[in-house]
């Protein structure tokens, strides 16, 4: 049988995907959320990228840093919209536990891989135990698990435990600055040179994706599968509630404790949470109830293709140096004269965008989901 034809791997791998119900807003904020980290992640010279397509440099929150936190929470969405008909329908609990994890394990495996490729065609120092898919995998573990196991009021209590003992570990931990924060102490310790960043002169180590700010990220996947039940159940008016809630939480909280991405703050998960609310509720509206198209869909439904495939792309493109005259021929030589050296790097990441949706839409058109 063509691979094409057989039947989706999910967490329902034995169910067909036509029985899970599907929104269309999710899928396409999934996928907004994909194409927007290929944009970010892929500029033609990271010399020149504009202020909004880059992280904050330490405390703070760009329109950048929204991105993974969104990708979490939606994550978390489609954990409820996968596991809680199948559980109406009484599928053995043990089941999608084994389900959840055999997933996760893939997951942070193939993010493990992709690191490992990069070792071995480019350089060592491009190896990360920790990363984004790793992050993502504990997350969709420890989310998934949550969401089988326990009713909706524990995990809203799960959720503040995260976000308060977070706040009290790193605060007790004596600082929120770069290298001696409590997070960055402990994968120093774990890692040293391992780590995303590190520091041979002093010993110090960071990484934005380390295993001590993986707790609040749980909570960012938490918030998404509180936000999936009501969507599923109809109560989207929460989540514009919700949302604005979130933010103003969030916010309140960042004058004590501040926005940060790569520490993951708890101030951050509220302000960032809020928004990927926001962008639920407005997405569900103009797509699921009034039709709008849904931009971003095919994006969204071949995520991990679009994920891993781009950074196998980079590598092929790093590794025989074919990556800087492709963007000194094609975009910077003649546009920089005309433009100044931002636009053309916009350009060649907006490209590269491109390219990929191109992908994903010859998948889209002929039913083929990668997923694992």
């Amino acid at each position: 049988m063509d691979w094409r034809h057989r039947r989706l791997i999910s967490m329902g791998a034995s169910e067909s995907a036509a029985a899970i119900p599907r929104f269309s807003s999710v899928d396409a904020l999934r996928g907004l959320t994909v194409a927007a980290m290929l944009l970010v992640n892929n500029p033609g010279d990271w010399g020149h990228v504009y202020a909004p397509l880059e992280h904050a440099e330490w405390h703070g929150c760009t329109p950048t840093d929204l991105i993974f936190p969104t990708f979490l929470f939606v994550m978390g969405v489609s954990i409820t919209l996968g596991i809680a008909p199948r559980m109406e329908r009484g599928v053995d609990r043990s089941r999608l536990r084994r389900e959840v994890l055999l997933r996760a394990a893939r997951i942070v495996g193939l993010g493990l891989l992709l690191h490992l490729i990069a070792w071995i065609v480019l350089d060592r120092d491009y190896f990360r135990p920790w990363g984004v898919l790793q992050r993502i995998g504990v997350c969709f573990a420890a989310a998934g698990l949550l969401a089988i196991q326990v009713r909706a009021r524990t995990q809203w209590c799960v959720l503040v435990a995260l976000l308060l003992g977070y706040w009290a570990l790193l605060t007790a931990g004596g600082s929120y600055a770069p290298w001696t924060n409590l997070a960055s102490r402990v994968d120093t310790v774990l890692l040293g040179s391992l780590n995303y960043k590190f520091d041979a002169a002093t010993g110090h180590g960071h990484d934005p994706e380390g295993l001590l700010s993986t707790l609040p990220a749980i909570a960012t996947a938490l918030l998404g599968v509180r936000a999936g039940a009501w969507l599923r159940e109809g109560n989207s008016r929460y989540l514009w509630i919700g949302g604005l809630l979130s933010l103003a939480l969030g916010g309140a909280w960042a004058l004590v404790f501040p926005l940060n991405k790569n520490l993951w703050t708890s101030s951050y998960v509220l302000w960032t949470g809020g928004w990927a609310m926001l962008a639920l509720a407005a997405c569900h509206v103009a797509i699921d109830r009034w039709g709008w198209p849904p931009l971003g869909r095919r994006f969204g439904v071949n995520a991990i293709a679009a994920f891993a495939g781009s950074a196998l792309m980079v590598y092929v493109l790093l590794a025989p140096g074919w990556w800087e005259p492709l963007y000194r021929i094609g975009f910077a030589q003649w546009m920089t004269p005309r433009f100044g050296p931002y636009l053309p790097s916009l350009t060649f990441a907006l490209a590269f965008v491109a390219v990929w949706w191109g992908i994903v839409y010859w998948m889209d058109r002929r039913g083929w989901r990668l997923k694992i």
